[in-house]
């Protein structure tokens, strides 16, 4: 098992940065996939952004250039810097792993999550 741990959402005005941080413990390993997902409220949750155990990394559309994924493989740590932020990225931002190479749409762990609200 995988225990995932999410940190650093809040409160921020649009235009501004955070940076989540999500630990993992337990059986982890650095050949599985991560990633952030997120869930605004009435809609479905979705990919942000991932990177694979070869350091690959993925975004979608609507964050990139604004989105930066990073994994630190000895600290068993994802980070995701989000800067410019806007208030349409106000959600839930959950980590995940897989343990695939690289990350599908149903990973195998999840954290709980922490809510990220952005004020216009």
């Amino acid at each position: 098992q995988v225990q995932l741990a999410e940190s650093g959402g809040g409160l921020v005005q649009a235009g501004g940065s955070l940076r989540l941080s999500c630990a993992a413990s337990g059986r982890t390993s650095s050949r599985y996939a991560m990633g952030w997902f997120r869930q605004a409220p009435g809609k479905e949750r979705e990919l942000v952004a991932a990177i694979s155990s070869g350091g690959s990394t993925y975004y979608a559309d609507s964050v990139k250039g604004q989105f930066t994924i990073s994994r630190d493989n000895a600290a068993n740590t994802l980070y995701l810097q989000m800067n410019s932020l806007k208030p349409e990225d106000t959600a839930v931002y959950y980590c995940a792993a897989d343990r695939a190479s690289v990350m599908t749409t149903t990973p195998n762990y999840w954290g709980q999550g922490t809510q990220v609200t952005v004020s216009s």
